[in-house]
């Protein structure tokens, strides 16, 4: 992970020294848009950092930035009045607030498609079992439908073992 401090302040690559050390996060400075865009080409960040005034003179260069920055965490900070700590503060709370967002959305894609084979393996299982149910049906279609109808139960015992999303997201919501 990284992060990209777009800034023009004097002494900010100082005070992204002081962030990369407190964070243990490799940091690197663009001096305004065009060094920002450049490295947002080169590169993906955990997180951008824009320095709020530069955002207020020139919007159209945050906005640039913004919508150049991909996946990184936006973040708008005012370098006058912040010192290193609340910078580091600001970026670590953005950072833990994504990794809670990634896991809880990942919970409920794994449930969306735990609930959708479950509704498929069921209609195996309905299927097989109603074609055995069927006369005359040849002894090796009914084997093959034996063995589907398993198949689909021994896949519905390990589906209903796996944890759902409410159970295991529960202890995210508290941080």
């Amino acid at each position: 992970m990284s992060i990209l401090i777009v800034s023009g302040i004097e002494g900010i690559r100082n005070c992204a020294e002081a962030v990369a050390r407190l964070l243990a996060l490799k940091v690197d400075v663009a001096e305004g848009r065009r060094a920002a865009l450049n490295a947002l080409r080169k590169r993906a960040f955990s997180a951008v950092v824009v320095d709020e005034t530069l955002a207020e003179c020139d919007p159209a260069a945050a906005d640039a930035i913004w919508e150049h920055s991909g996946q990184a965490i936006p973040l708008q900070i005012n370098f006058a009045l912040s010192g290193a700590a609340r910078i580091v503060r600001e970026i670590r709370a953005a950072l833990s607030r994504r990794e809670r967002e990634q896991a809880v959305a990942q919970l409920a894609a794994r449930e969306d498609i735990g609930m959708e084979l479950r509704k498929t393996v069921t209609g195996l299982l309905l299927h097989s079992q109603l074609a055995l149910s069927q006369t005359g049906v040849p002894v090796v279609v009914a084997e093959k439908l034996r063995m589907v109808a398993d198949l689909a139960g021994t896949l519905r015992q390990q589906l209903s073992a796996l944890p759902q999303a409410e159970k295991v997201a529960a202890p995210y919501a508290n941080r």
